[in-house]
């Protein structure tokens, strides 16, 4: 019995060890509990038709281009491109037309496609230089996907950049892209708000929900002038 001890958890390391415990025993329901209340707040939005900044889906591996494009490049050197979410947000489904055929070269600048709504147009042009290797035909078949998937199967165009560092200089990336596309969102609500007062009585009609917060797919429901201003204002960039 000369040997046997009693250790005091109290005057070593055990204190330290509870509060540890008791510590995560009071975080861990607490943060279960937030990230369920963020989903839900995103779901409920969803289901609103509220477009606001968290409902945004910006990976962060891209680059995003002003006018609203985005293009990844492979490790075999091939680029993607399609449209950013917030764009497709607020537009809505849309038909492609004046597609570019495989072969062909490209500059910076120039037009890439038109997308219609309803006979109403906007140009989409392009943030790269170089040769179209393949057009996504599915997007005519199943122009939804653009919506569900924009950067996964919702891909325009496949395209071998030919000067590809110097034209992404411009864009937008990482944590950089999802600073501007909040602050484009800011920018399309006082811009829709100018644009119907230009051509409409009722200004806010149908541009904003109750709490000032853009109502999803603004743009169908708007006037082809509005979508001319807003080809000028957001698109118009290379």
């Amino acid at each position: 019995m000369e040997n046997f001890s009693i250790n005091d958890i109290f005057a070593t390391k055990g204190i330290e060890y509870l509060v540890i415990i008791a510590f995560l025993a009071i975080l861990i329901p607490f943060w279960v509990v937030l990230n369920k209340q963020v989903k839900i707040t995103k779901q409920i939005q969803n289901a609103l038709g509220i477009l606001t900044a968290n409902i945004l889906r910006i990976p962060q591996g891209l680059f995003y281009s002003k006018n609203h494009t985005w293009i990844h490049l492979e490790k075999s050197g091939v680029a993607n491109l399609g449209l950013d979410d917030l764009l497709q947000h607020l537009t809505g489904e849309v038909k492609f037309s004046n597609l570019i055929n495989p072969g062909e070269i490209i500059n910076k600048g120039d037009l890439l496609a038109k997308i219609e709504h309803n006979s109403k147009l906007l140009k989409i042009f392009s943030p790269i230089s170089g040769k179209i290797l393949k057009t996504n035909s599915m997007l005519n078949e199943s122009p939804e996907m653009l919506n569900e998937d924009p950067y996964g199967k919702g891909w325009i165009y496949k395209i071998k950049p030919s000067n590809w560092i110097a034209e992404t200089n411009s864009c937008f990336f990482a944590e950089d892209a999802t600073n501007w596309a909040t602050k484009e969102l800011e920018k399309v609500k006082d811009f829709l708000i100018m644009s119907m007062g230009k051509h409409s009585h009722e200004p806010s009609m149908l541009t904003l929900q109750d709490g000032g917060e853009l109502r999803n797919n603004t743009l169908s429901e708007l006037p082809n002038e509005v979508w001319q201003d807003f080809q000028k204002e957001f698109l118009n960039h290379t």
